[in-house]
């Protein structure tokens, strides 16, 4: 049970690694705030229009009498929307990384450095590190879909749905999302997607102990928001526990949170 136990340290780790250098932390709420505006006005969107996508959804019910068109409608306008938040929560870290690659880089590299020593990445353009964050995310989201489809449908077993679902997918969530929050220390050191999907389940209750809490507090509206920074931190703590004989050296990081992307600040 030590893994577990570990997990839980890192994420904490994380979370007061940021809270102590408020910089950063600010710095590394910039990419998630503009990844849940763009959420939210999908998610409201969705909501307006569900009952025209049930309509669509539906041509054969247009001849029905309306005691059997409007319950159908509204049932397959609730699993739109159901499935719809679904997709955000899944995809809410990788969009987040997404567009905050540079932040994170800079995030993650500093959190190394304050570790003893950030491990030589290759150096790649911009354009390419985002090219292969979007195709990393794409694959995790595959496996991810995978796993929580089903489990979507298990939901609406009863009592099966209200007990073990809920706890299987909070679990299949933290893996997920661990994967994805470690993608920044792990393309650091060259390791592809694959491996690191194999590294992360061969020490499963370490990314569980790590993940379940974040996990469960994301669910929590806006808490994503807050929590973000101290998630990249403590992320990059997680792969260096998993990885501890990686060879580091004395890479510079800027002293300020805009680096290469803006002026340093004093």
């Amino acid at each position: 049970m030590s893994d577990l136990g570990t997990g839980v340290r890192l994420l904490g780790r994380g979370q007061r690694w940021v809270a102590s250098h408020k910089r950063w932390y600010g710095f590394g709420l910039i990419p998630a705030a503009l990844a849940l505006t763009l959420y939210l006005a999908a998610l409201v969107a969705l909501g307006l229009y569900a009952g025209d996508l049930a309509a669509w959804a539906t041509p054969f019910a247009d001849d029905w009498q309306e005691a059997w068109r409007t319950p159908l409608r509204v049932t397959v306008g609730v699993l739109f929307f159901a499935g719809g938040l679904m997709l955000a929560v899944l995809t809410f870290t990788a969009v987040t990384l997404l567009i905050g690659d540079p932040f994170y880089e800079k995030l993650s590299e500093t959190v190394e450095a304050s570790e003893g020593g950030v491990p030589s990445g290759p150096e790649q353009p911009l354009w390419r590190e985002l090219w292969r964050s979007l195709c990393d995310s794409l694959y995790v989201l595959m496996w991810a879909l995978a796993f929580a489809v089903p489990l979507f449908v298990l939901g609406f077993v009863p009592f099966l749905g209200q007990t073990v679902v809920p706890a299987l997918g909070l679990c299949v969530s933290a893996f997920f999302l661990t994967v994805e929050l470690t993608s920044v220390a792990m393309q650091r050191r060259g390791v592809p997607v694959r491996e690191r999907m194999r590294v992360l389940r061969g020490r499963k209750r370490l990314v569980l102990g790590f993940g379940v809490p974040l996990a469960a507090a994301f669910l929590v509206p806006f808490v994503a928001i807050f929590l973000m920074p101290g998630a990249v931190a403590g992320a990059t703590l997680l792969v260096r526990e998993l990885t501890p004989d990686q060879p580091s050296g004395p890479a510079p990081v800027p002293a300020s949170p805009l680096g290469r992307f803006g002026p340093p600040t004093a």
